[in-house]
């Protein structure tokens, strides 16, 4: 006879796999809706796409996103992933835009408006606005000869694509291709701007990205908190100065401040002998010290750190070292 907690067990079993069953078939569902986007931009997309980044980087003003629904809410990211990466831009929800919210579009502004059918009735104001004053109008829609689509200057219209949803009423396939067209557009605009990682920091100031995004000279210890010793000095005294700065190593320099070499605790380690404390730095060393430049990205120099499993980096410009950073300091920027 099987016990209740058999039959509760198999039953658990049973609408898990049902679920994960599921799960596949959606993205499965929007995997094939990105194939056929793709598919769509190597054809007829590729001309209108073309068109869209051009009408953007033509426009003196921002990119004002609209839509409706789903449709707005992938809106509202498309114009959020734009205004990080360098397009201007911003959301205008198509009903408050015929309430007052018109006169947040400017003549030397783009309009890119989507609806996967094209008929969106709230969208008519301001397809109405974008004529009269002549406002660029971009439209990501299913179909070119809907209101909308007849309506843009630039069409993008996306191909036929069954939605996840067994009833094919909730918007899943087709919200999935707007975002990820979105995306293109955005990332074909940053391309076309040149945006490089620093200009991505002046937006991105906080958080861990923020973090990654800021430079070593950000944080670097300088001047007197350096461990340093001339090439010469014995390992006695730059045992010493390594213990007085807190760093687990010490840097060689040349009399004219050149760096020729690093003394690591590993370093220490492998020449343990009864003789180390009276060698010269110069018989210790690493001759070939790891360093960046003061202008590297935080992220770059965690990079560094991480493959070359060091606690300590050296930074050094025109051979010389300015400055020293360590994990610690990688930690508490929140670059790690």
């Amino acid at each position: 006879m099987t016990s209740l907690a058999a039959r509760d067990t198999g039953t658990t079993q049973r609408r898990s796999g049902t679920a994960v069953a599921s799960a596949l078939r959606t993205l499965s569902s929007e995997r094939s809706g990105l194939e056929a986007l793709i598919a769509a931009l190597e054809r007829e997309l590729a001309g209108p796409f073309e068109a869209a980044v051009n009408t953007i980087s033509g426009a003196r003003g921002r990119v004002i996103v609209t839509g409706m629904g789903k449709s707005g809410h992938i809106g509202r990211k498309i114009a959020a992933t734009m205004a990080s990466t360098g397009t201007p831009a911003y959301f205008v929800h198509p009903s408050e835009a015929s309430h007052g919210d018109l006169g947040m579009i400017q003549t030397d502004d783009a309009i890119l408006a989507l609806s996967w059918s094209g008929e969106t009735a709230e969208l008519s104001d301001i397809i109405g606005y974008a004529k009269r004053f002549r406002v660029p109008l971009i439209a990501f829609t299913s179909s070119a000869q809907s209101t909308l689509g007849r309506e843009a200057d630039v069409c993008l219209a996306l191909p036929k694509a069954s939605e996840a949803c067994p009833n094919g009423l909730a918007p899943t396939t087709s919200t999935t291709m707007q975002l990820a067209l979105g995306d293109a557009l955005a990332i074909a605009l940053l391309e076309s701007r040149g945006f490089s990682a620093q200009d991505f920091r002046i937006y991105h100031p906080g958080g861990k990205l923020g973090a990654q995004l800021k430079f070593v000279r950000d944080i670097m210890h300088t001047g007197e908190r350096l461990p340093i010793v001339r090439r010469g000095t014995s390992m006695a005294d730059a045992i010493v100065e390594t213990s007085a700065k807190g760093f687990g190593c010490v840097l060689v320099t040349e009399d004219d401040g050149r760096l020729v070499g690093i003394v690591t605790d590993g370093d220490l380690r492998r020449h343990m002998n009864p003789s180390l404390l009276a060698q010269r730095v110069e018989e210790v060393m690493n001759p070939t010290p790891k360093s960046v430049a003061p202008e590297t990205l935080l992220g770059e120099a965690l990079e560094v750190v991480e493959r070359m499993k060091v606690g300590a980096l050296v930074v050094a410009e025109n051979g010389r070292a300015v400055g020293i950073i360590h994990v610690l300091d990688l930690l508490r920027a929140g670059a790690a």
